[in-house]
């Protein structure tokens, strides 16, 4: 089992900032990846972004050149460092860890992001 701790939310305004922190601890296994997904309220859950151990990156259309992934494989920890933020990137922001090819599947409890115009 896997556990992951989301950190890092909260409310901010337009054109500010966050940074979302993801520990990951428990049955790890050095192939996976980590990654962000978000929900916003009447919407489905969407990728924002992927990231391997290699450091190999996913990223949807709608955050490329203002969020940037990151991890630290060391402390099986992922970021994700959110600039220029707009309202529609408000959302409920999940970590993602995924393991053997996809048959294991963890999420966070999720953390709220709230951008106000």
């Amino acid at each position: 089992q896997v556990q992951l701790v989301e950190s890092g939310g909260g409310l901010v305004q337009a054109g500010g900032s966050l940074r979302l922190s993801c520990a990951a601890s428990g049955s790890i296994f050095t192939d996976n990846v980590m990654g962000w997904y978000r929900q916003a309220p009447g919407k489905q859950r969407e990728l924002v972004a992927t990231i391997t151990r290699g450091g190999r990156i996913n990223q949807s259309d709608s955050v490329k050149g203002r969020f940037a992934i990151s991890r630290e494989n060391a402390k099986n920890t992922v970021y994700l460092q959110m600039n220029s933020l707009k309202p529609e990137d408000t959302a409920v922001y999940y970590c993602n860890l995924k393991q053997k090819g996809g048959l294991n599947d963890y999420w966070g409890q999720g953390t709220q992001v709230t951008v106000s115009s």
